[in-house]
């Protein structure tokens, strides 16, 4: 808002009727994807390109300027060798945009001169004033200066065509050129101008990037009239300024909007009945289109979906079910008897779990995934002998492939050779997947067989004793809503991992069956929306980037 009230200021009156759609747009063009960095890019293209500031016939035409400032180096360098650069466009080539009068083309070798900057090891230097620069900006300071004169620094090595202005001495260490402009060209002209070139496309990619500057010399410029270029950076630092009041506005809207969202999504997770959850959510409703405009916010609804149904208030509870502890009790029954024809004695039952981080409703309660389900894993058979993999039809899944929330295909087959010979299981269709190792946010994700698989020895498999489809996707949702705490069990340790034992002692919440069904159908349903919320501001923002970019075209 600031932005645009201070872009009518009279100061900037004139770009109205220069370039009215660039003003009047410039909201639109600063919220597009992409936003104010690629307005601060189209800035500099109108710059350089002598569409943002008007002509003026009486000043003296950059070709005078360019010829004196030629003259005077050819005085300079007499009995030197001159840069081997050719001056202008050649016959055969294309002008890259037609040419504003009293403008001129040339090379930017025929204008400038990149002078190598000297080592001043940190060490060696004198405590004093005099800033020293580096490839990208400011690196400390000494008591003497290199150069005198207010140049700009381009990043040779490291940081390389990053472009640096200073003001009065300075000392430019090796890494870097410095770049003391001509007379008859501006010092912050020739900072925008060096910008623009994006001299990092110059980088020859080896171990330490780098750029020679016969390859600078090269670029093909235009160069405006002296008098015109002062105008063009007032106008550009004047935009500029407008662009840094709008990143200043977005950051201050987004924290506002994180704020407000945060508020009211807390209302909801803050419901301790079904029924003051609805009362609640119609309040929350009633904002939606101010809190749902960003992808974030719709993620951030989707986590508080998930929140609220494993504590138990998305949906009504039923006292007519069967508890949650009897339905406990049979899967409790039915794996004691499955783990004593497994291990040849009696498995005696597990004390229950009598609490959790949170109070659940009448007729669930806290239990361990040991308590539900088989746990194990898999190994990765030597690849030393190739009977284990050659010709292997076995889907073999590796924890990377737990990104998805179902697995349907997998990158990695073993042989049945490997199936007998080692100690991989072939689990069953339904069973859960969890990541136990891995990088980033691989760790804790939890996903689904669609097929008999095998898997490696980072992936804990879960195979659950109710084989009901709700009750499968309820312990997903479960493990989806716990993702930070699953992540937590494994902290400590140079590689921090889970291991199928933090698996198995994972605690859940457990509904009755029943409700788990309806939990599940009222949490698909929800999600359903939130896709579609995605959706509509993914077409949003598409069309706004096809209007920013014919808004673009029309200016540029």
């Amino acid at each position: 808002m600031s932005a645009v009230l201070e872009a009518q200021e009279p100061s900037a009156r004139y770009l109205d009727a220069a370039q009215p759609a660039l003003l009047r747009q410039f909201n639109l063009l600063a919220t597009a994807p992409g936003g104010v960095t690629g307005l601060r890019e189209l800035i500099l293209t109108l710059a350089v390109h002598g569409k943002l500031a008007p002509q003026d016939a009486r000043d003296e035409p950059a070709s005078v300027v360019i010829e004196r400032i030629g003259s005077r180096q050819a005085g300079r360098s007499q009995g030197k060798a001159s840069n081997p650069i050719a001056n202008t466009l050649s016959t055969e080539e294309e002008p890259p945009f037609f040419l504003p009068d009293g403008w001129q083309w040339a090379r930017l070798g025929s204008v400038f001169t990149l002078q190598y900057g000297s080592a001043l090891p940190e060490k060696t230097r004198v405590e004093g004033s005099i800033p020293v620069y580096g490839s990208n900006g400011r690196v400390g300071t000494h008591c003497a200066a290199l150069v005198s004169y207010p140049s700009l620094v381009i990043g040779r090595k490291g940081s390389v065509g990053a472009v640096n202005v200073t003001s009065g001495p300075f000392w430019p260490i090796d890494t870097s050129y410095f770049v003391t402009p001509p007379h008859g060209v501006h010092l912050q002209f020739a900072y925008w101008l060096f910008r623009s070139l994006r001299l990092s496309k110059h980088d020859k990619a080896t171990a330490i990037p780098g750029i020679n500057r016969n390859d600078v010399y090269a670029e093909l410029f235009a160069l405006p009239p002296t008098a015109e270029q002062a105008r063009i950076v007032a106008r550009v630092d004047e935009l500029m300024r407008l662009c840094d009041a709008l990143e200043v506005q977005g950051r201050l809207e987004a924290e506002q909007h994180a704020r407000l969202l945060g508020t009211l999504l807390g209302t909801l997770t803050d419901s301790s009945t079904p029924e003051e959850l609805a009362a609640n959510w119609q309040r929350v409703a009633a904002h939606f289109d101010l809190l749902l405009d960003r992808p974030e916010a719709v993620d951030a609804l989707e986590q508080t979906i998930l929140q609220l149904a494993v504590r138990g208030v998305l949906v009504p509870q039923e006292p007519s079910e069967e508890p949650g502890e009897v339905f406990l009790q049979r899967l409790h029954v039915e794996c004691r008897r499955l783990r004593s024809q497994q291990r040849g004695k009696h498995e005696e039952l597990r004390s229950p779990i009598e609490s959790g981080p949170y109070e659940l409703p009448s007729g669930w309660l806290w239990t361990a995934i040991e308590d539900l389900a088989d746990v194990g894993t898999g190994t990765t058979p030597s690849r030393d002998n190739a009977a284990f993999f050659t010709g292997g039809t076995i889907p073999w899944v590796t924890s990377g492939e737990t990104g998805q929330p179902l697995i349907r295909t997998t990158s990695q087959h073993v042989t049945e050779a490997a199936l007998a010979s080692t100690s991989l299981t072939l689990y069953p269709i339904g069973t859960l997947i969890v990541a136990m190792y891995g990088q980033g946010k691989t760790r804790g994700q939890v996903s689904e067989l669609c097929l008999k698989a095998t898997t490696n020895q980072a992936c804990a498999a879960i195979v659950l004793m109710e084989k009901s489809a709700s009750h499968r996707d309820f312990v997903k949702l479960v493990f989806e809503k716990s993702y930070d705490e699953i992540r937590d069990l494994s902290a400590g340790g140079a590689q921090p991992n889970l291991n199928v034992g933090k698996v198995k002692a994972a605690r859940i919440p457990l509904p009755p069956l029943a409700e788990q069904a309806r939990i599940v159908a009222r949490v698909t349903e929800l999600r359903r929306l939130c896709a579609d919320l995605r959706q509509r501001l993914t077409a949003g923002q598409t069309t706004q980037s096809l209007l920013a970019e014919a808004l673009v075209d029309q200016v540029a």
